[in-house]
This record gives C-alpha cells, sequence and structure tokens, in this order.
C-alpha cells in the first residue's frame, strides 16, 4: 500500500513537471515566432532602404570613360598629378605614424 502511493506520487509529479515544461517550451515557441515576423519585418524595411540608397547612388554616380581617344601630354600630366596626390597622402599617413610613435614612446619612457 506504503508503495503503491508513492508510486503515485511519483507519477503525478512528473506529470506536472511535464506540463509545466511543456507549457513553458509552448511559450517560448510562440515568442520566438513573434521576434522572427519582428525580424522579418524589419528586414523588408531595410531590404527596402538599400535599394533606395543604391538607387540614389547610381544617380550620383561619374562615369568613367575611356580616355584613348585624349592626347598623350594631357594624360600624362593627369597621371603625374595623381601621382603626387597619393605621395602626399602617403607622406601625411607616415607623418602621422611618426607622431603616434613618438608620443607613445614619450608616456612610455616619461
Amino acid at each position: 500500500m506504503l508503495w503503491t502511493v508513492v508510486w503515485v506520487v511519483l507519477v503525478l509529479a512528473t506529470l506536472v513537471g511535464a506540463f509545466l515544461l511543456g507549457r513553458r517550451l509552448w511559450r517560448s515557441a510562440v515568442a520566438l515566432g513573434a521576434e522572427l515576423r519582428r525580424a522579418s519585418e524589419t528586414l523588408d524595411l531595410l531590404g527596402e532602404r538599400v535599394e533606395q540608397l543604391e538607387e540614389a547612388a547610381r544617380a550620383a554616380q561619374v562615369r568613367v570613360r575611356p580616355a584613348l581617344g585624349q592626347d598623350v601630354e594631357v594624360l600624362g600630366s593627369r597621371v603625374q598629378e595623381l601621382r603626387a596626390a597619393r605621395r602626399a597622402r602617403s607622406a601625411g599617413r607616415q607623418d602621422r605614424h611618426r607622431a603616434t610613435v613618438q608620443d607613445a614612446t614619450r608616456r612610455w619612457w616619461g
């Protein structure tokens, strides 16, 4: 008789625990579905915004055409201008790097 009561209590406790676990899993699944729906709506809005920005970028884009028909001297001077600008940017980066290293050295060694 005692063992029957123990087994009945264990079975009932197991059923109650399974019910509570199932209820929690169901609520979690419903919440996940709601979040996935919200994420889907957000992705749709983001996709529309990306398309708008791509169209704006295409409209603002400057077309680069082949320069084969231009004068060689004009093209050469343009190349020289571009190279000078690249050298100036490189020198600026080197100066900033040196200043950063000197500042770090001063802070480290006092």
